[in-house]
């Protein structure tokens, strides 16, 4: 198995980070505007971009104090399974945010593109979270034919 990995550190309270991780409102902030579901352990996020399609995410964990977890159960075959692991942890006047999308089978070329892509989402997150204003998805900054 694979993972990708990154961390960024958003100039902002914890608590002001994990609500735009853990709500659907704060998703569609800085991922993309079309993000449906509710904000409960069990319950599911609906992520969609367009005639790209998009992603379908169980909630398995929401803690508050520093984590939330995401089991992929609707989207691209290499993605359905994965999990998408986020942890946050207050330092001074940041909060690093520790971003992880484990399980990929394989080092494809979708894992190396979409390792760049959540690269541009978690800037948008941290544009979100510190100025009110993120990135998401359809002005979200392009990386190919349609990405």
């Amino acid at each position: 198995m694979v993972d990708i990995l990154h961390q960024v550190g958003v100039a902002a309270p914890l608590g002001d980070v994990y609500r735009a991780v853990a709500t659907p409102e704060g998703v569609a902030g800085w991922w993309s505007i079309d993000t449906t579901g509710k904000a409960e352990v069990g319950g599911q996020l609906a992520v969609r971009f367009g005639a790209d399609g998009g992603f379908d995410l169980e909630i398995i964990e929401l803690d508050p104090a520093g984590r939330v977890r995401w089991r992929v159960v609707g989207g691209p075959d290499e993605w359905i399974g994965t999990e998408v692991n986020w942890r946050f942890d207050q330092r001074g006047t940041y909060t690093n945010v520790d971003f992880t999308h484990a399980g990929w089978r394989e080092p494809s070329e979708l894992m190396h593109e979409c390792s760049t892509k959540w690269a541009i989402f978690l800037m948008s997150l941290k544009e979100l979270v510190e100025t009110g204003r993120g990135r998401p998805a359809p002005d979200d900054v392009q990386i190919g034919d349609g990405h």
